[in-house]
């Protein structure tokens, strides 16, 4: 168990190495359109929406590590499926593949990680390691970002080779894990459910509940738009052929600043109280949309450089105190159905979107701006009804 602690981080640090994360939008809309670059998104959001619960279960029921290997296999087959792939249909297995991937780790890596503390008598200290782990992935994205764009200017597949190999790591790192000691759940996953829908009748899940779904739209917004958005405003400016260095560079600077800013998170999570910080933090990316809506100017691109910065005030606090609230048998379950509802949410508006656009060849600002100018509203309305009912939710632990 102390090793599985040990080398929680690692794994965290190597699924982080997303080559690919600064330029997939440009990868593929090099050889589609851009409704069918948003498209393939949103069936990465579907396949990985599709598989989130029944993952949940067959962490829960079959255990961790099998499900952590599930997802490193899956991962791999992805990543080298985009390098070798030519085809809407080839890209769309590539994606589905890949949200197995994450639906497979999703919520697993978590539970693995507090029962792991949990049979050594440490699970006060899963705040501390959330956070440490959430450092070395972030690190590893700042990294591959940069890194990614580089390759990318070299040679378009790259970054997908380069996911892949960091992949293998993951899958090696997954088969050296030992499973934690946990209470095997014999239940159905229809009766499962109906035990986490009693689960929800908690005021404080349900309110956590909802911030989790909102936070995952608004954090994957300006990724979905983030890339379009740098292309052109590098165009009107002539610079258009160093967007994808460009892009690896912001997406960089992203994922440092968010470190940075983790460092202070928990003084600040003291300052504030949990409600507080886990409110700030939303409001922050619904503001953010906000601005790449009203702007289309250059120097606008250097506001994504926060995008992450509400995740790390965030997450990792969200999860310690999520952990609390359930049971080993269910845990992987509910984290997997909060997934579910997040993803299905954005897929949703995704298909939406793609069906806008049908016929655009590129994204302009005109298109960014009214996809996100309908999202700040939503969510200005989402985060007053959260304030609200924080005032009658005991979210802070006692």
């Amino acid at each position: 168990m102390t090793r599985n602690i040990r080398l929680y981080r690692w794994f965290q640090f190597f699924q982080g190495l997303l080559f690919w994360q600064a330029v997939w939008f440009l990868y593929f809309q090099g050889t589609l359109s851009a409704a069918e670059a948003v498209l393939l998104y949103a069936i990465f959001n579907v396949a990985t929406t599709a598989l989130e619960v029944p993952s949940g279960w067959m962490s829960d029921r079959l255990g961790r590590r099998p499900t952590l290997i599930a997802a490193g296999l899956t991962g791999v087959g992805g990543a080298a499926l985009l390098a070798t792939g030519d085809s809407f249909v080839l890209f769309c297995a590539a994606q589905v593949l890949i949200g197995a991937s994450k639906a497979f780790s999703s919520g697993t890596d978590s539970a693995f990680l507090y029962e792991s503390l949990a049979a050594t008598g440490r699970e006060a200290e899963v705040e501390h390691h959330e956070l440490a782990a959430w450092r070395f992935s972030f690190a590893a994205l700042a990294l591959s970002a940069v890194t990614g764009g580089l390759l990318y200017v070299v040679d378009i597949t790259a970054p997908f080779w380069a996911s892949t190999a960091a992949g293998l790591v993951v899958l090696a790192l997954a088969l050296a894990f030992r499973e934690p000691p946990q209470e095997i759940d014999e239940a159905t996953p229809l009766s499962q459910l109906g035990t986490l829908r009693a689960a929800l009748r908690q005021p404080v899940l349900a309110w956590l509940f909802v911030l989790s779904v909102a936070m995952y739209g608004f954090s994957h917004l300006p990724f979905v738009f983030g890339q379009p958005f740098i292309l052109d405003a590098l165009a009107k400016a002539g610079l258009a052929a160093e967007a994808p260095v460009v892009s690896g560079g912001v997406t960089s600077a992203m994922m440092v600043i968010s470190v940075t800013a983790s460092l202070f998170a928990p003084r600040l999570r003291t300052y504030l109280g949990l409600p507080a910080i886990l409110l700030v933090a939303l409001a922050m990316q619904i503001a953010l949309c906000g601005v790449l809506a009203l702007s289309d100017k250059i120097i606008v691109i250097a506001v994504l450089f926060l995008r992450m910065v509400p995740d790390s005030l965030s997450r990792p606090f969200l999860l310690a105190r999520v952990q609390t609230l359930l049971t080993n048998g269910g845990r992987a379950t509910y984290l997997s159905l909060q997934s579910f509802c997040g993803r299905l949410v954005f897929a949703a508006t995704l298909y939406l979107v793609s069906r806008t656009m049908a016929g655009t060849e590129e994204m302009d600002h005109s298109g960014i701006q009214t996809v996100l100018g309908w999202s700040v509203l939503v969510g200005v309305v989402v985060l007053v009804g959260l304030v609200l009912a924080a005032r009658r939710v005991r979210v802070e632990p006692a």
